[in-house]
């Protein structure tokens, strides 16, 4: 079973999206797990990404902000692919310990917007539908055997399968 460690800023919409996403359709087959960036990382998880995860019927209660340290300490959580969701936790984060996969999945922020919330309800949804769009792939793709560790850097952009095309 491969850890997945998704990374944001702040820890508190997008990766907490991907992190019960994959819990959800994985269905066990990966650990899901996210965090953020130290010293931005959200005291707690976003209202707006808790209402849209309720309303998709993903459970909930394992939901916290995390910073990355937690990763790194010895005797952690061995991760095996990274996915920042953001430019600055693309740019930003360590050298992980475990020679982790990465792949860059660009989200535009969701919080700290001049845009009402039904607003960011909307698009925090609009983000939950292309994560799961990209979660379901790899998931199909890890239950058919055809998964490779550099397959998650494209999935789900423009073409789905442009990641596959030249392999």
């Amino acid at each position: 079973m491969a850890n997945v460690l998704f990374v944001s800023s702040e820890n508190a919409v997008r990766s907490q999206l991907a992190e019960a996403c994959l819990r959800h359709v994985g269905k066990g087959r990966f650990g899901a797990f996210s965090c953020g960036v130290p010293g931005k990382t959200a005291n707690t998880v976003s209202p707006v990404a808790l209402e849209v995860l309720h309303r998709a019927g993903m459970p909930l209660a394992y939901l916290s902000p995390k910073t990355w340290e937690r990763f790194l300490a010895p005797g952690g959580t061995r991760i095996d692919i990274v996915v920042a969701l953001d430019g600055e936790s693309m740019h930003t984060h360590p050298t992980w310990p475990w020679q982790a996969r990465s792949a860059h999945w660009a989200y535009p922020p969701l919080l700290h917007t001049l845009t009402p919330v039904s607003n960011r309800v909307q698009q925090a949804e609009r983000t939950l539908h292309s994560l799961r769009h990209r979660v379901e792939l790899i998931v199909n793709l890890h239950a058919s055997g055809k998964l490779r560790s550099g397959d998650w850097q494209g999935i789900g952009e423009a073409s789905p399968m442009a990641a596959f095309s030249a392999k």
